[in-house]
């Protein structure tokens, strides 16, 4: 077959309908196809292996704070599968077995409904904190339905708060009003098929008789309203997200009139109390000084509506630092700092003659630290996990100006003893170093290469027992990629990769594989590489432009079909990441890698592994189907699992979970310990 260039020419189309029959048997026949191959005995094992770590009560419970005085978690085992939503007092929390307070059961709700639930997240009323919205999940997918939930009572509310299954978003305004963005029929969702609309809901009015509060574009990515209830600072904020990177933000007065936020339309920007905090990600004027991107600002925020551009810098990035997260206390800003992909902490606090900033307490080498939780409304202190990727994670609680106590110390799920976290730099194709980690013994073997590269997400250090058990502790070695793409090096870093230089990323990623060939630590066909959904299509290109650098490669959720993603599911939404296909200048690009316009017959193509999920309502299950389906008819090793439930996780409880972990590891771990040759078929 020539190569595919338009829909036209497409003959795994029919594979995009989610579940008519035919399609149902060619996954059913795939599934079966993969698991006779890897099952068995060393299969087996390696699931209940990783089914341990996933199911072990001594994992640390993280909690967030709701501000009345309790921890709440949420929380899977092997005895409840699709979970719990539970809270206990602090007090109990630091004890090794806190008694819980169960709020919610997803398995006896399921049992009880005839449902697959599960759990989607909840929003609870401040500040009374005695109701809340509670998200579920069908199955993992995005859409969820919102039902209101009484704390006290530990039930649904009777004719409460209520929406059918859509990608909704909810945000309290009191007791008896909540603002909703969500499918309001024709007309109503976006052209990504987010929210449109976001209107006003008054308790016991049906859902139809709402009061706009803001309207999108059909183009737009979606749109949100929120109210700010803080004592004495009680706002509401309306925004359009026209994609990713680009958004306009109001205040809505009680008339309902809109005031700009006038910042950047590709800033970041934030209000708590006085403050507002403006990232930009390119280099801004205002009041005749110029911010560079990636920099964190300060202004107060009465002051900056009423037009004063005073600006406070508390962050500027350098070549080798940029800002990951912060977080608020009652009184401080927490800075979350990365250098050479390494956690930094700082504390900020305004005064009258300006910031002052102190230090946190010292984070280890090639540990990964980041803020669990604050609770801003009443205190100064916050919750802080630091893990690395052979030392497990520890929970600690601290106040700013104080001493960090641990709560919790998460246990070693495998022994790391003769093992080494290292640091190196590739050079990629135009002269960029390139960060990567790599960790497990010093001696050359079977290495699993990971990246990302996209939508300014960074790939830190961090503690996996999955990973460790079903690979480092059989001898390999696990490698991190920190191409562009990602957000490593600010905003910078993720533009250098975006739309037509998306190449440079996918280079990074050829020139690490290369490095650690280079530096002994494996060979190119003992190197497996593994990633998921924009990972996804990064291994996709790796199949279809790197061949010959690898042994293995298994795609997740993964993007595909750059001609088509637009058309489905939420494709739409990452225009500004990738380009569009149906503008013939962009289209000359992504034809360029795009994986399953680039499959050729006679290359060298490493075995391949596509999972994903039937439920995945952002990434297409089509994408892994088309992109098996045209490798298979070109005798190409491709093995294919589908979960039906899951989402764009992949999966919705443990043992699926454990299940998908143990093809991926089994898969490689066979291919690539042996360093078989491989020919195309």
């Amino acid at each position: 077959m020539a190569a595919l260039d338009e829909d036209a020419d497409d003959p795994y189309r029919w594979l995009e309908a989610l579940d008519p029959p035919e399609v149902v048997r060619w996954v059913t026949d795939r599934n079966a196809e993969t698991l006779g191959a890897l099952g068995g005995e060393g299969f087996a094992r390696t699931r209940a292996a990783i089914r341990e770590v996933f199911d072990s009560k001594d994992r640390i419970p993280y909690p967030g704070w709701r501000g009345d005085g309790f921890y709440y978690d949420f929380w899977r085992d092997a005895g409840h599968p699709r979970g719990l939503w539970r809270r206990t007092t602090p007090e109990q929390y630091r004890r090794d077995e806190p008694e819980w307070e169960v709020l919610l059961d997803v398995d006896a709700l399921n049992a009880a409904e005839g449902e697959n639930w599960t759990w989607g997240g909840v929003t609870v009323l401040r500040p009374s904190y005695d109701r809340c919205l509670v998200s579920l999940s069908r199955g993992g997918a995005d859409a969820v339905v919102v039902r209101e939930f009484d704390l006290g009572r530990r039930a649904f509310v009777p004719d409460g708060f209520t929406l059918p299954e859509a990608k909704s978003d909810v945000c309290w305004i009191d007791a008896d009003h909540i603002y909703v963005a969500t499918d309001f029929g024709p007309g109503s969702l976006t052209s990504s098929g987010y929210p449109r609309v976001a209107k006003r809901w008054r308790r016991g009015t049906p859902l139809s008789a709402a009061e706009t509060a803001f309207e999108g574009r059909v183009d737009d990515v979606t749109v949100s309203a929120t109210h700010d209830p803080t004592p004495g600072y009680e706002r509401d904020f309306v925004g359009r997200y026209r994609d990713f990177f680009h958004s306009e933000h109001f205040v809505r007065r009680p008339g309902g009139d809109l005031v700009r936020i006038d910042v950047p339309d590709d800033a970041w920007c934030d209000i708590h109390r006085d403050w507002l905090l403006v990232r930009p990600r390119s280099a801004w004027t205002a009041g005749g000084v110029t911010y560079p991107p990636g920099a964190l600002l300060a202004a107060r925020f009465g002051e900056y509506l009423d037009g004063r551009r005073e600006l406070t810098v508390l962050f500027e990035p350098d070549d080798r630092t940029s800002l990951s997260s912060y977080a608020w206390t009652r009184n401080h800003l927490i800075l979350v700092t990365i250098t050479d992909v390494k956690t930094r902490m700082q504390v900020l606090t305004p005064h009258a003659s300006g910031w002052h900033r102190q230090p946190m307490p010292g984070v280890p080498e090639f540990d990964s630290s980041r803020i669990v939780d604050t609770d801003p409304d009443h205190n100064d202190s916050y919750l802080i996990s630091s893990a690395g990727f052979l030392q497990p994670a520890t929970l600690g609680l601290g106040t700013v100006g104080g001493e960090v106590a641990v709560l919790k110390r998460e246990p070693a799920f495998f022994d790391a003893h003769g093992m080494a976290v290292r640091q190196f730099f590739a050079t990629s194709a135009d002269g960029t170093r390139v960060p990567y980690f790599v960790a497990g013994p010093d001696a050359a073997g079977p290495a699993l290469l990971t990246g990302y590269g996209g939508f300014e997400v960074s790939l830190t250090p961090e503690y996996s027992g999955v990973i460790g058990r079903g690979w480092l502790a059989r001898g390999g070695t696990y490698a991190v990629a920190n191409i562009r793409g990602g957000g490593e090096y600010g905003p910078g870093w993720h533009r250098a990769a975006q739309r037509a230089g998306r190449v440079k990323a996918f280079e990074d990623f050829a020139a690490v594989a290369a490095d650690l060939v280079a530096r002994g630590r494996t060979t190119p066909d003992r190197l497996g590489i593994e990633g998921g959904s924009n990972g996804g299509l990064l291994m996709g290109v790796m199949l279809t432009r790197y061949p010959q650098l690898f042994g293995a490669v298994v795609a997740t959720v993964p993007l595909l079909d750059m001609r088509r993603y637009t058309k489905l599911l939420a494709g739409a939404s990452w225009i500004a990441e990738y380009g569009d296909p149906d503008d013939e200048g962009d289209w000359a690009y992504l034809r360029e890698f795009s994986p399953y316009h680039n499959v050729r017959p006679g290359r060298p193509y490493p075995p391949v592994l596509f999972v994903t999920s039937t439920r995945d309502d952002r990434v297409h299950p089509g994408h892994a189907r088309k992109m098996a389906a045209r490798l298979r008819e070109h005798g190409y090793d491709v093995s294919y699992y589908e979960n039906v439930e899951g989402g764009h996780g992949a999966a919705a409880d443990n043992e699926q979970a454990a299940t998908i972990w143990a093809l991926t590891l089994e898969f490689l771990w066979r291919r690539l310990a042996a360093g078989a040759d491989r020919r195309p078929g």
